[in-house]
């Protein structure tokens, strides 16, 4: 697909939504060590509500995001789902009015989501957080076109990000009343985002 427009973002959902769906029990036990063991529960429910919407996007892929982003909150009101349909919001602003987006503008509106989700979350990068991935994967894609590119390179930042926050302490949210015992294990919110990446690649 030579731009992002609301078959490109079908297509990609599709994928994200079987990769959450089948990833639940993972999800809830890596969350139930650092908080309240529900974020795989969660996504599927975000992820089982999105899916009906996805043959009826409307061109517009700004109003696409936006569609998506209400049918992913309507059952899921955690704190991490709020962050994500945010991100989506912020991305339906940026792409309002518009049928087709460059690929080039990918890293721009990982940026813009990652803006409104720090707004939202008061979270900040160093936090162990999903947000630290996602400006990984901005930073990665930043000048590339190529969609196959920017999936590799999301790819590859997120396993890295992964890898740099896996032994240094969580500091927001629950997790961070884990101290020290959070050292070592992988922060749930930023393993959701792994498999966020799993389904697009799939």
């Amino acid at each position: 697909m030579s731009a992002l427009t609301a078959a490109a973002l079908k297509a990609g959902l599709v994928g994200i939504c079987a990769r959450l769906d089948a990833s639940a029990d993972e999800l809830n036990g890596v969350d139930a060590k650092l908080g309240d063991g529900d974020l795989g529960v969660t996504m599927q429910r975000g992820a089982r509500d999105l899916q009906p919407v996805l043959d009826d996007l409307p061109e517009d892929v700004g109003m696409a995001f936006m569609k998506c982003a209400q049918a992913f909150t309507k059952t899921s009101g955690s704190s991490y789902g709020t962050l994500l349909a945010t991100g989506l919001m912020a991305g339906a602003k940026a792409c309002k009015g518009r049928a087709e987006v460059p690929w080039s503008e990918v890293s721009e509106l990982l940026a813009g989501a990652l803006a409104a989700m720090q707004n939202r979350g008061k979270g900040a990068l160093g936090d162990k957080t999903v947000l630290d991935v996602l400006e990984a994967v901005r930073a990665a894609t930043e000048g590339l076109s190529d969609p196959q590119a920017l999936l590799a390179a999301a790819d590859q930042a997120t396993d890295a990000a992964m890898d740099e926050f896996r032994d240094k302490p969580s500091k927001l949210g629950r997790a961070r009343m884990f101290g020290d015992k959070s050292v070592g294990l992988d922060d749930p919110g930023m393993l959701a985002f792994r498999r966020v990446i799993d389904g697009l690649m799939e």
